[in-house]
Parts: C-alpha cells; sequence; structure tokens
C-alpha cells in the first residue's frame, strides 16, 4: 500500500535550519537512516521508502509553506494515495520543543502551510504529525522565532526527537493512526 509522507518546510538554504523547516529535517532523517536520495520530481523533492510491506512516498513540497497543498494534491493523484494514508509533518508552537503528537485530523492553528493544505482538500481530515517547537518569544515576534533557527540546548536533543517522530511515521503506515497515537502520545 502506498502512503504520501508530507514534510512541510521553506526550500532554500537560508530556511534549512529554520523551526519552520522540522517538518523537512524528519524527512531527511528518514531518507539518512535508509540511505535515501531525494531527486528533484515535480512539485518537490520525493524519496521511496520501502517499510516492510508499505511503501512511504516522502515529499518535501518546493512550493513554499503558504503553497503546500498543490504539492500534496498531485502527489495525491499522481501516487492514487488516498485520505486515510496521507501523514502531514509540521512544526507547532503550541508543543513544547520536541513533543511530538500524532493526530487524525484538526485545525490549522494558524499554520500557513496547513491552511492552504486543508483548503485544497477540501476537508481537515488529514493526519498530522506535530512537532513542537516551542513558543518562547516576545508578543509580535511569532514570525522571527518560527523563522528563526533552533537554540543550542535544542539541538542536543535533536536527533534523539528526529528518531522517534521518524518511528511514530513508520508505525503510522504499519500499524495505523490509533495504534501509533495510543503508544507514542504519551510519550
Amino acid at each position: 500500500m502506498n502512503f504520501l509522507i508530507v514534510g512541510l518546510g521553506n526550500i532554500g538554504n537560508e530556511y534549512a535550519r529554520t523551526r519552520h523547516n522540522i517538518g523537512f529535517r524528519v524527512l531527511d532523517a528518514l531518507a539518512k537512516a535508509s540511505n535515501l536520495v531525494f531527486e528533484d520530481k515535480r512539485y518537490g523533492a520525493v524519496a521511496t521508502l520501502k517499510v516492510k510491506n508499505q511503501t512511504l512516498i516522502l515529499l518535501k513540497p518546493s512550493t513554499y509553506m503558504n503553497l503546500s497543498g498543490n504539492a500534496v494534491r498531485y502527489w495525491m493523484n499522481e501516487k492514487k494515495i488516498p485520505l486515510e494514508n496521507l501523514l502531514v509533518v509540521v512544526d507547532d508552537l503550541a508543543l513544547p520543543f520536541g513533543q511530538l503528537r500524532m493526530k487524525p485530523s484538526g485545525s490549522e492553528a494558524g499554520h500557513n502551510g496547513l491552511k492552504h493544505i486543508t483548503s485544497v482538500l477540501g476537508t481537515q481530515q488529514y493526519a498530522r504529525l506535530r512537532f513542537g517547537i516551542g513558543n518562547d518569544f516576545p508578543r509580535g515576534g511569532q514570525i522571527d522565532f518560527v523563522l528563526g533557527e533552533f537554540t543550542d540546548e535544542d539541538l542536543q536533543t535533536m536527533d534523539a526527537r528526529l528518531d522517534v517522530a521518524c518511528e511514530m511515521v513508520k508505525s503510522f503506515a504499519l500499524s495505523g493512526i490509533q495504534f501509533t497515537m495510543n503508544h507514542f502520545n504519551k510519550k
């Protein structure tokens, strides 16, 4: 069965290490662990990961965050991915750094990437893996924080948190969203 795993982020070196690009970072970690290389394709960088009997199409959209839905729609149609096999990996200000939450649906919480995906798909009923980036910024400083780089303290535990996020993505494809939420969301 095919799954589409979309890591949200912005293309370009100036964004590569920002908090907003944690979705790209999770997919990079998944690819690196399996010695996969992303290829530039239509609407994004794509790699195919085999996990047991499942095929995970890893997509890092090249559309910039606020047009992510175009890439999602294209690859869902191209690979005939049903909505329940879509997982979007996204940064979340409402969670402390490194906290991971999988949800079967939900609001966009002001996230432009999720807003566009919801708008294009016409539904909020798609799974997301929310990676906490914290919210340690002054009033009015949200954009600078999101587009800022992680602290040295965050980076000390980054690899361990990325490993857990990768396990959650694989669990989503192998065991389903309910099992994954029950097993990982508590930790």
